[in-house]
């Protein structure tokens, strides 16, 4: 690791120092660092749950590397510690369940590694006015396979984009991955490798799922196509194929119309799931998803917005048969719905009803915001449609952002998440813990120079 962090800094001082005597050639360096820090932390406040706090930091140094008007080289290697936490490699004493929310701020594969570090970008690029290509390591931002800037870092993929614009109407877009550098991980992975380092919830015959290590998939295959409706409207249609696990297809509309008062907002998405090959493996307790599964799901957005405000009602529903799936290790759900701290895959059936609002200060560089969600998932006693034994439930998120006029990009974020779960009845300590009847703290602040 030493040797790659010099490595890379004796690099970068050179490209520096050489950018004067290279001006003829367009050859221009700009640095791309990023510092952040996270503290985060969860409470039971009617329980003696295990309760856990963490304070993280991350810095990426690298560079983005110009030559002549059409090539790039990015270049990234991002060191992680853990400056302090209670115990979070030690399970909970009631449920037996390891947390969920702060070790995935560090290495989940050891929760106990306080510092590390990964050479998380490296690619080169070639684009002209409508086509573009790179290769290698880099960020990567699809309806499935995202960021989820929700921790330390950001996940990133190793492998091929390509992109072709033939006018200002359509867009193309393709990706071929074969590894992935996921947030919560010191490594890079290839794409089975990657599916079960999140909790594995259980199997359709209600056992603990096996499937972390036993998972196979060679490669992760994404295309969209872009298209402007108009002036104000956007549809897309994305396929997302997991080798020998599942292809999932989906279909946006979105329209903006500008009205007196703002903006009127409007989205639309349908999306298509099916099991591709044995599901990951052949033996039903090492499988990740069904072969057979088949699921639909339907998401709408109505909303309007202005300088001041942002506001949106949202609803999806999930059904079919079987389980939903998509990795938590690699994204963020896409349909509008999706509330920050949870997702809703895993479920056969879901029907979720979100609203969210924002206000942003006119003569302050600071904006509030909050979502308020009704999740109704599968019955919890039906493992085959409801994978992590997870009971329906309520979410409130608060969140509070500041970005500093004087200090150009840097900000502040404040996160406050409460869940509890719909139903008064009964449940088990293992659909509690990590679940619901908890409330979850985030402090964030960035601060990038690029």
């Amino acid at each position: 690791m030493r040797r790659i962090i010099l490595i890379l800094i004796f690099f970068l001082s050179t490209l520096f120092s050489v950018e004067a005597q290279e001006e003829e050639r367009k050859l221009i360096v700009n640095p791309d660092l990023h510092f952040r820090t996270f503290w985060m932390n969860t409470n039971y406040p009617k329980l003696d749950y295990k309760e856990d706090y963490a304070l993280g930091m991350s810095l990426n140094l690298g560079a983005e590397i110009k030559y002549q008007d059409h090539w790039k080289l990015h270049i990234g290697y991002r060191t992680f510690a853990n400056v302090a936490s209670s115990e979070i490699s030690e399970p909970d004493p009631i449920s037996g369940q390891a947390n969920r929310y702060e070790t995935g701020l560090f290495d989940l594969l050891d929760t106990r590694n306080r510092f590390f570090g990964k050479l998380e970008t490296l690619s080169i690029e070639y684009s002209e006015e409508n086509f573009g290509i790179k290769a290698g390591r880099m960020g990567i931002n699809t309806d499935w396979v995202n960021a989820q800037d929700g921790r330390l870092s950001p996940t990133a993929v190793e492998g091929l984009n390509a992109w072709y614009a033939p006018n200002s109407l359509w867009k193309f877009s393709a990706w071929a991955v074969g590894r992935m550098s996921i947030r919560g991980s010191s490594d890079w992975l290839g794409v089975g490798q990657t599916v079960g380092i999140y909790p594995v919830g259980r199997t359709v015959a209600g056992k603990p799922a096996q499937y972390f290590g036993n998972t196979k998939s060679e490669w992760l295959g994404i295309l969209e196509v872009d298209r402007k409706i108009g002036q104000d409207a956007m549809m897309r249609v994305s396929n997302t194929t997991a080798e020998n696990l599942f292809s999932t297809y989906l279909l946006s509309f979105e329209k903006n119309k500008k009205v007196e008062s703002g903006i009127l907002t409007l989205g639309l998405q349908g999306g298509f799931q099916h099991g591709l090959g044995s599901g990951g493996n052949a033996a039903p307790e090492l499988r990740y998803k069904e072969p057979d599964d088949r699921n639909y799901s339907i998401s709408g957005r109505m909303g309007w917005k202005n300088s001041k405000w942002i506001t949106h009602l949202n609803y999806t529903h999930v059904g079919g048969k079987g389980r939903w799936l998509s990795p938590r290790e690699w994204g963020k759900d896409a349909w509008y719905t999706f509330i920050p701290r949870e997702r809703n895959e895993g479920f056969e059936s879901v029907d979720a009803l979100v609203a969210y609002g924002e206000y942003r200060f006119e003569k302050a560089p600071v904006s509030v915001y909050s979502h308020f969600g009704f999740h109704f998932l599968s019955d919890v006693n039906d493992a085959a449609a409801n994978k992590y034994n997870f009971p329906s439930y309520r979410q409130v998120n608060l969140g509070l952002k500041f970005m500093p006029k004087k200090i150009n990009k840097l900000d502040f974020h404040l996160i406050l998440v409460r869940k509890d779960p719909l139903h008064g009845t009964y449940l088990t300590a293992n659909q509690v813990y990590n679940k619901v009847d908890l409330i979850h703290f985030n402090g964030i602040i960035n601060w990038k120079w690029n």
